[in-house]
């Protein structure tokens, strides 16, 4: 179970069970629990995506929809607040795709996940176990994916990989 000022970081490939996991691990605490959502419905399938997680959620979950501004609404939480993150390479996409200084921001957001101010967990995708991307842009995603993971995963108290729906502790 998270504790008050921790960073539990949750990994894991496609459907491994990531964000399930995650919400498991804040239900176990007092509610209410704050979810900060980077996903953005850029067609149908992403929006049944987001309203399948949404739906598995139950009322004592609010939800801050922050596919920018990620470190905005992590300092705008309340102390103590149990929140979950989902999840970082969507954000990492999002500021991408808008030609943002990932590096900097990167930099910056891991900072603020270095001191958290209550239970917290992040999901992220493990996007590096598979074959090298046939575009730039993709590798460009991948290693700078990675590269952010590595940052979080240092910083963070608690590492766990999700393999076929099975939390593996790494840390």
């Amino acid at each position: 179970m998270p504790e008050t000022g921790k960073l539990t970081f949750v990994l894991g490939g496609a459907r491994s069970g990531k964000s399930a996991h995650a919400e498991a691990l804040i239900e176990m605490l007092p509610s209410p629990w704050l979810y900060v959502a980077t996903a953005q419905a850029f067609d149908d399938e992403m929006a049944e995506r987001i309203e399948h997680h949404r739906a598995r959620r139950g009322d004592d979950w609010q939800t801050i929809d922050a596919p920018h501004e990620l470190a905005a609404a992590l300092n705008a939480a309340a102390d103590g607040t149990p929140v979950l993150l989902d999840c970082l390479t969507l954000w990492l996409s999002n500021r991408m795709l808008a030609e943002a200084d990932v590096e900097t921001e990167c930099a910056e957001l891991t900072e603020v996940l270095s001191q958290p101010r209550g239970p917290w967990v992040v999901v992220s995708n493990e996007v590096g176990m598979g074959i090298v991307p046939d575009n730039a842009l993709a590798r460009r995603f991948r290693d700078e994916a990675g590269r952010f993971n590595r940052q979080v995963a240092a910083v963070a108290d608690e590492v766990i990989l999700m393999v076929a729906g099975l939390p593996m502790k790494v840390k």
